[in-house]
Order: structure tokens, then C-alpha cells, then sequence
């Protein structure tokens, strides 16, 4: 079974290419226009008019997505803040709608579902995605606010997984330290004030979190500490609402099972091709195994001081106030009545 974005392997005629370059260089000077942030990372930082911050050309890519992917009532959208086990969902939910992990040898997280902005619509790129098969498995970062309009008027399938701030928060951190020295106290700080790649962080949750509540049957809201806690019963609530359960011969067999244990980080992490492979994200090569640290809940313990967090805490109460989200002493919690 080939990755789930087998996308068109003609080559663009030049008249597409043009038209499809002029697009990005209209939105690139659109862009431009918006208010710049503190650079992450030193790379430049814009806020998008929907109120949340990115590196500029995932903003673009994000203008290019919204106004030119059309989604279809059987697509499936997987979507997170950065840090939040993006590759873990990716897997989980992979090897679910394809009852089989035999992919996950050969095959990294990324290259299994990319990521809509740095991977699929790249480079100038508006690729052809009407000939991937249902249900398409899509990625993506981008706050529900600006999505296509057509995720939500379709009623496709929205998978949403979130993470306690502190510990979100590290493993950022921690990513970016692969790439260059970052001061964990200016992280801190830019984390707190909302810019954060595809942030605000409590923004971003809450944008997702509303939307489940609204429309339950659309949008599934896990936390990671939930799918840490019990990842087979979460699983299994992942398989029923994606419209493909386990059948009791499945669990019988242990189908559910394999899957879980076949996706766990420390296998993950084993595979030749997460510890010595690469994928490419926009126009740079990332190694796999940069992807993969502790998944451990509770790990920023060993990296923040109190104040640090505390004052992540205080925010986090005050923004979660009144929506039904809880911030448990030892993990994110929902509320379900």
C-alpha cells in the first residue's frame, strides 16, 4: 500500500506553473503588508489577519490553502499545534484506516501524511489532490479560523489533539534547539506573549475546542495525555468516529493492539528510516530522528523553573475559563458531560 498523498507525478505545463507562481507572488506581497512579529528562531515572523503568527511563507502557504483546496464530506483532517504528537496521531490514525503498519518500515510519519503547508503546497505549487482516493488523510497546523470554509460547510471529519502548554512548550523548544541555540527564557517569553509558530497556543486550542462542542459529530477533541493514559481505548474511539471501527473478530485478533504497539515512540524512534532517514520541509532537509525525542508526560518539570510555570499555568486558566476545558494537576482534561 503506497503513502496516503500519492499526488500527480506529471509535471506542470509552463502555463500552470506561471499562473501558479503568480498566486504565491501575489499573496507573498499580500504578506507583506501584515504586521511583522520577534523573529522565531531568526526567521521572519508575520501575524496573520486572523490574529495568529507564523513564519511568513507558511502564512502564504496557508492564504494558498484556503482559497485552493476543496474539501469532500469523506476527507479527514488531522490538525495540532506544533509539539502536540503530530507524528504520533499521523501514525495511529494511518495504520487504522489501513488495518496494517507494514508502511511505517519503509515509509517516515511525514512521507506517510505530509503536512499540507511545508510539504504539499510548496514552492510555488498548487498541486492537483482531486485524484486521491477516499478518504484522503490530510495534515496540517493552521488554526480552524483559517481553514478552507469548505472543511467545515462539507461536514469531513476534523481529528484535533492538544497538549498541556508546559510541556508543549519544551518540546518546541527542544525541536528548534536541533537547528540553532535558543534562549529557553526568550521561548518563554514569546511563547507566553502568543508568538509561537501557528500561535497563539490557547487560541489555537480554543478555536478546535469550540468547534467540537458546536459540532461533535465533525471535530474529535483528544488531549495527549489522554491518548498516553489509555492509547488503546482512545484509538478505538479514534477508529469509530473516522467511520471505520474495530470489529470485535479485529480485537479479537488483536488488530487494535498491534497497531498501538507498532506506534509507539520507542518503536518509532527504532526504525532505519525515523533514525537515519530525511524528509524535506519547504526547501530545507530534516533529519526524521528530529521528530522523535521523550513523548513523556510531564517532562517540562525537568526543564522549567516554577515561575516559568506558573506563569504558563496562570494563562492557561484564565484563557480555558468557562469553556470547559480543565487544567488537571498532572494533565489537559476535557469536560465531558
Amino acid at each position: 500500500m503506497a503513502p496516503s498523498f500519492r499526488l500527480s507525478s506529471a509535471p506542470e505545463s509552463a502555463d500552470e506553473a506561471t499562473a501558479h507562481k503568480e498566486i504565491y507572488d501575489q499573496l507573498r506581497r499580500v504578506a507583506e503588508t501584515f504586521p511583522s512579529a520577534p523573529s522565531l528562531i531568526g526567521l521572519p515572523c508575520s501575524r496573520h489577519p486572523d490574529g495568529w503568527y507564523t513564519f511568513t511563507n507558511g502564512v502564504v502557504s496557508s492564504m494558498v490553502i484556503k482559497e485552493h483546496l476543496t474539501a469532500r464530506a469523506t476527507d479527514i483532517f488531522l490538525t495540532t499545534f506544533p509539539k502536540s504528537g503530530t507524528t504520533w496521531l499521523k501514525v495511529l490514525l494511518y495504520s487504522t484506516l489501513h488495518r496494517g503498519t507494514d508502511e511505517l518500515v519503509a515509509h517516515s510519519p511525514h512521507q506517510l501524511v505530509p503536512f499540507l503547508e511545508s510539504q504539499v503546497f510548496v514552492n510555488d505549487r498548487i498541486p492537483d489532490l482531486s485524484s486521491l482516493s477516499s478518504p484522503r488523510l490530510f495534515m496540517t497546523h493552521i488554526p480552524s479560523q483559517s481553514l478552507p470554509n469548505s472543511v467545515a460547510t462539507s461536514g469531513c471529519k476534523v481529528v484535533y489533539l492538544c497538549r498541556d502548554p508546559k510541556d508543549c512548550f519544551v518540546s518546541l523548544w527542544h525541536f528548534w534547539n536541533r537547528f540553532m541555540p535558543w534562549d529557553i527564557d526568550e521561548a518563554h517569553r514569546q511563547f507566553c506573549d502568543g508568538v509561537s509558530q501557528f500561535g497563539p497556543f490557547w487560541e489555537h486550542i480554543l478555536g478546535y475546542w469550540r468547534w467540537h462542542v458546536e459540532k461533535p459529530n465533525q471535530v474529535l477533541f483528544l488531549t495527549y495525555e489522554e491518548l498516553a493514559a489509555d492509547t488503546l481505548g482512545q484509538l478505538r474511539r479514534l477508529a469509530e468516529f473516522v467511520g471505520c471501527p474495530f470489529t470485535t473478530e479485529e480485537q479479537k485478533h488483536g488488530v487494535d493492539r498491534n497497531i498501538v504497539e507498532a506506534c509507539a515512540l520507542e518503536n518509532m524512534s527504532g526504525l532505519e528510516v525515523n533514525r537515519s532517514g530525511t524528509i524535506t520541509i519547504v526547501d530545507s532537509t530534516v533529519p526524521n530522528n528530529t521528530f522523535f525525542r521523550r513523548g513523556v508526560v510531564g517532562d517540562w518539570r525537568n526543564h522549567l523553573t516554577p515561575e516559568m510555570a506558573r506563569r504558563i499555568d496562570e494563562i492557561t486558566k484564565s484563557k480555558f475559563k468557562g469553556s470547559g476545558l480543565l487544567l488537571h494537576p498532572q494533565f489537559l482534561q476535557v469536560k465531558r458531560e
